[in-house]
């Protein structure tokens, strides 16, 4: 694929998300997508349209048609894809990588999405990418071999201790943040993962991906507004949070949510997810203690 298709790539993907890092989207225009799949023909889904359960699959030959919003299916017997720019690219934004930055990335597939953090973070930076697929995990070391900031690590994330990072991104649906991803920000650090509840297909859930800031005065919070459909993570999957997750997210209001609290405290009218280990609350960071 040629440097001009990647970089009207980058644009449409800044036409289809409105993110304007010129850091991300020059990762975008840098890093040949065909490269992190294997051998083609490829099938990929399409966004589903509004109504749609399931997204249309196809098949391409050609790499330049990977150049757009679309997931490629990796292991169609588990529902595993490499996901859709469109749906990672505001996530990779809202982690507001830095040159020199230490992220850690669970989920990391085959690669894709580490390599542009690889970029984002250049060569003096740090990425730790983990996959529990042996297969994956092995094919990302291959792919990711020309970056020496790269570690690639085989195992579950959730039983990974990342250490202090600027970055956290969990690539894998899960009922709750562990406390070692929040212990393991540092201050201004940034976490992304996407909170799902199990619906009917195989190893996938939906949800809404939950980006924590932390500041001097505790996490702030928010949902990020698009909806997402991702593969579980089964080593951060319990029957209690999933249950308090489902409650919260038929009742509309994570719109609202502003910070994660983790003392505490008895649930009040501010708190739109109330566990015993964490409360995603309405209040700001700081107005309660963390």
């Amino acid at each position: 694929m040629s440097g001009e298709v990647r970089r009207e790539y980058a644009a449409r993907i800044a036409a289809i998300t409105g993110i304007q890092s010129p850091r991300l989207l020059e990762a975008f225009a840098a890093i040949p997508r065909e490269k992190f799949l294997g051998a083609g023909p490829w099938q990929v889904l399409a966004p589903p349209s509004a109504g749609q359960m399931r997204p249309p699959i196809r098949e391409v030959s050609d790499p330049a048609e990977l150049s757009s919003d679309v997931a490629v299916i990796l292991d169609p017997s588990r529902n595993l894809t490499n996901g859709n720019p469109g749906t990672l690219a505001p996530w990779l934004d809202a982690l507001r990588v830095c040159e020199g930055d230490s992220v850690f990335h669970l989920g990391c597939g085959t690669g894709y999405y580490s390599a542009i953090l690889a970029e984002m973070v250049g060569p003096n930076g740090r990425v730790t990418a983990v996959e529990a697929d042996r297969g994956l995990a092995a094919m990302a070391c291959d792919c990711l071999s020309a970056y020496p900031q790269v570690e690639v690590m085989e195992g579950d994330g959730g039983d990974v201790e990342p250490g202090p990072r600027d970055a956290i991104l969990v690539n894998a649906g899960v009922t709750h943040p562990a406390a070692v991803w929040l212990d393991s920000l540092k201050p201004d650090g940034n976490l992304v993962v996407p909170l799902t509840c199990e619906f009917g297909l195989p190893h996938i859930g939906k949800g809404f991906a939950l980006h924590v800031d932390r500041t001097r005065s505790g996490y702030a919070a928010r949902f990020l507004p698009v909806p997402v459909m991702i593969y579980s993570c089964i080593g951060m999957r319990d029957e209690e949070h999933s249950r308090l997750l489902g409650t919260a997210l038929l009742s509309g209001t994570f719109a609202t949510v502003r910070s994660l609290r983790r003392d505490a405290h008895i649930a009040g009218p501010e708190c739109r997810l109330h566990a015993a280990e964490f409360c995603l609350s309405a209040s700001p960071a700081g107005s309660g203690s963390v």
